[in-house]
């Protein structure tokens, strides 16, 4: 096991002692020869330094509401420079601290905190920042693309790429994201069995690494830092800037769901689906993904309301009856030349799929309505005081040949017996050729396998009782040899972090002793830093 180097609250607390010394000397040179050789050279970020109650608190919560883990400061960088400095006042130090970027916290399990160390504020990065956070340009190899700083939220991306004409082709579902949160663990959705996750369209990126350096990477030059950032969970370094591949964007989207009652014609049928690339002759959907209806949950969630509410009687019926569908999602963009050929184009593709008569489902939205659905229904949570509850959520990847399996094991016998699902339930294929494999994030070894979303919402007196499902969900798959590998992971040994990366564990190991010899980032992840 890596060596775990201790934290100096001492130190920490120095840093910010500088910070009043600031404000009650003046003059630089009168406090600079009270401190230490190594502190006096940070003089221009000493005071960026907060542990104001507010600030802390923040930086110890995320969007899971599981884990609560104290820094004992926040760091409000107002440049990329000072996040340099910051790292390598650490790399640097005789004891070295530890340092976590957090963006919008949107993580379930602590992932962006650094108990007792230092929570790098990029959400306020964003409103600090100097100068252009997104920018669009053209290149004559690449086409066109976005330069986007890490701290940028996506929904930002897709505005200002739209006002030239163009957008990024893969997204996650919910868009209110940092850049570089989604670029270090996939970032994945409907669109990904078509273009690859997130991670499969940056052309380049600015990263600090864990010594302190800044570094552009691609696949070309400093290929190693590259494909190590991309899905490395921040482990190697921040994210200061992606460049983004861009497409010119859709104007509508045809928005379609299918419900089924057979789980194996619901995979045939997405398998079918994923399988068809667009040609001349056969035009390939845009996005597509799956989800549970479940006897004891909505119908409609906050994901999106679709179903007609008149329509809403018939499909309790049949739920009532099956306990279980099992919906598929599907839409294909389209614009002023090709409105008049979408409807043949969908109907080509959907021709023959085996979902139940009578129950297919459309709407004709906006590309931005489509891409943003999940906003309102989280304004409505907001407004209801259920946005910020806990949310044990799990997020698994499976082996196609093994998903029916997990079907009869999990959806038809774990979660209906146990009856306490709130919070949609996805599930829908991906193929592995969209994925690069010289990437740190860890996939299934077969040409297609399957998400699975267990996106639970509780209350902060019944939580445990849904993180007691997902061990019994994962321990079903560990006695029945279903090869899964989970998405956002959360593990609390080495040991079981080595079986999730299996063969790139070796790979994985020598780059963080690369790019964070001194184990400094990200120990919200326990893979360095397992207190």
């Amino acid at each position: 096991m890596a060596e775990n180097y201790p934290f100096s609250t001492y130190f920490i607390l120095l840093l910010i002692t500088i910070t009043r010394l600031i404000s009650t000397v003046g003059k630089t040179e009168q406090w600079k020869t009270l401190l230490p050789p190594e502190v006096a050279t940070v003089n221009s970020i000493s005071h960026k330094l907060r542990d104001d109650p507010e600030a802390i608190q923040l930086a110890s919560r995320d969007y899971g509401n599981l884990v609560h883990d104290l820094p004992k400061a926040v760091f409000d960088p107002s440049s990329i420079y000072d996040i340099v400095k910051l790292i390598k006042l650490s790399y640097n130090s005789s004891v070295p601290f530890n340092i976590a970027a957090r963006g919008q916290g949107h993580s379930t399990r602590g992932q962006a905190m650094a108990r007792d160390g230092v929570v790098v504020d990029m959400a306020g990065f964003r409103e600090r920042r100097n100068g252009v956070g997104i920018s669009v340009s053209v290149d004559p190899f690449v086409g066109y693309y976005a330069d986007v700083g890490g701290e940028q939220l996506w929904i930002d991306v897709l505005h200002t790429t739209l006002e030239h004409g163009l957008a990024p082709v893969s997204w996650t579902d919910y868009l209110y994201l940092t850049v570089g949160g989604t670029l270090s663990n996939a970032g994945i959705g409907g669109h990904t069995f078509h273009f690859g996750p997130q991670i499969s369209n940056v052309h380049e990126m600015d990263v600090v690494t864990g010594k302190g350096e800044f570094v552009t990477c691609s696949s070309q030059t400093n290929s190693e830092l590259f494909h190590a950032v991309l899905g490395g969970l921040g482990q190697f370094g921040i994210i200061t800037r992606a460049r983004i591949a861009l497409e010119p964007a859709p104007k509508r989207v045809k928005w379609v769901r299918l419900l089924y009652d057979d789980f194996s014609a619901f995979t045939k049928d997405q398998e079918l689906l994923i399988s068809i690339n667009g040609t001349k002759q056969n035009t390939a959907l845009d996005y597509l993904e799956g989800m549970l209806l479940l006897h004891q949950g909505p119908i409609n969630n906050w994901r999106s309301s679709f179903f007609p509410l008149a329509d809403h009687p018939r499909i309790i019926s049949l739920v009532t009856k099956h306990r279980v569908l099992y919906c598929l999602e599907v839409a294909k963009y389209y614009d002023d030349q090709s409105e008049n050929n979408v409807d043949k184009e969908l109907q080509v593709l959907l021709q023959g799929l085996s979902y139940i008569p009578g129950f297919y489902y459309e709407k004709n939205v906006s590309y931005v309505e489509f891409l943003n659905r999940v906003r309102s229904g989280e304004l409505k949570l907001q407004s209801q005081g259920l946005w910020d509850v806990p949310h044990p959520w799990l997020n698994l990847f499976i082996p196609k040949s093994q998903i029916l399996d997990f079907d009869l094991g999990i959806f038809k016998n774990i979660i209906l017996k146990q009856n306490i699902t709130t919070g949609p339930v996805l599930v829908y294929p991906m193929n592995r050729n969209k994925w690069d494999n010289r990437m740190s994030v860890s996939i299934p070894d077969e040409d297609v396998f399957y998400t699975v979303g267990f996106l639970h919402s509780s209350g902060f007196d019944n939580w445990e009782a849904f993180d007691a499902q997902n061990r019994e969900i994962l321990n079903f798959c560990n006695d029945n040899g279903i090869k899964v590998k989970k998405y956002l992971p959360h593990y609390t040994t080495q040991e079981d972090w080595k079986n999730h990366f299996g063969p790139k564990w070796r790979t994985f190991l020598e780059r963080k002793q690369q790019f964070d010899p001194r184990m400094i980032l990200s120990p919200g992840q326990r893979i360095f830093n397992n207190n």
